[in-house]
């Protein structure tokens, strides 16, 4: 199967969790949501997938889920409680860096077969990776929550919840992008290729946008079981 059509399949699939999370628990399924997407986007992270012609990595999609998740707080229960998933998600990147970072300490057995499998995902190989991606997180998700509200104050209507959605994604993941790739690989390659994976991070970025549009509307008429 093409990794295209596992990529559609794959996000489909990431969104219908996304659904089930809140269904089940409410507000408090979508705060687990975005806490378990901000760990598992980092590990898929490392993943580099040939998609739709592009070099992709596999974290965009569990990525763009944590933007439907703050505009899905944003739009039913307030932006206070989308900042709060915000801070709650940055938070635990950081707990999560320092907790493994600690753990890769200790010293493995003879017959360890794991070290070096957790070494490869969570080992600090390339600080300033990790300076964009935290960077890039707390900025991109604090623009995408304010400018949400704006436009909600300006498109109230249930109609335009598509333009609070992927208006304020679309601006968000472009600043997103812009801020990872020039501050992780800004010392690695010229300005053409930092340029080029930019564009083609941005696209697949934007594509994930589009995907969640109706899980956003249908977020709006779910009655949460919690």
């Amino acid at each position: 199967m093409p990794n295209e059509i596992i990529w559609v399949l794959f996000a489909l699939i990431n969104f219908v969790l996304f659904m089930i999370m809140y269904k089940l628990f409410g507000k408090l399924g979508i705060f687990a949501w975005i806490a378990m997407s901000t760990i598992l986007a980092n590990i898929q992270v490392t993943e580099i997938l040939d998609l739709f012609g592009l070099n992709a990595n596999l974290g965009n999609i569990m990525y763009g889920t944590i933007f439907l998740g703050t505009d899905a707080l944003n739009e039913i229960y307030g932006k206070k409680e989308a900042k709060k998933a915000v801070y709650m998600g940055f938070t635990i990147m950081i707990f999560t860096l320092i907790i493994m970072t600690v753990a890769l300490q200790f010293h493995p057995g003879a017959e360890d077969t794991g070290y070096d499998a957790l070494n490869s995902i969570f080992g600090i190989r390339y600080p300033w990776v990790v300076v964009g991606s935290f960077t890039a997180f707390i900025i991109s998700q604090t623009i995408d929550v304010n400018l949400f509200q704006w436009i909600r104050r300006k498109l109230p209507d249930n109609k335009y919840l598509w333009i609070r959605n992927n208006g304020s994604t679309i601006v968000s993941q472009l600043v997103d992008t812009a801020i990872f790739v020039t501050i992780a690989f800004v010392f690695f390659f010229d300005i053409n290729v930092l340029l080029e994976i930019m564009l083609s991070t941005y696209l697949i970025k934007v594509m994930v946008a589009a995907l969640d549009t109706p899980f956003i509307y249908l977020a709006k008429k779910i009655k949460p079981i919690s």
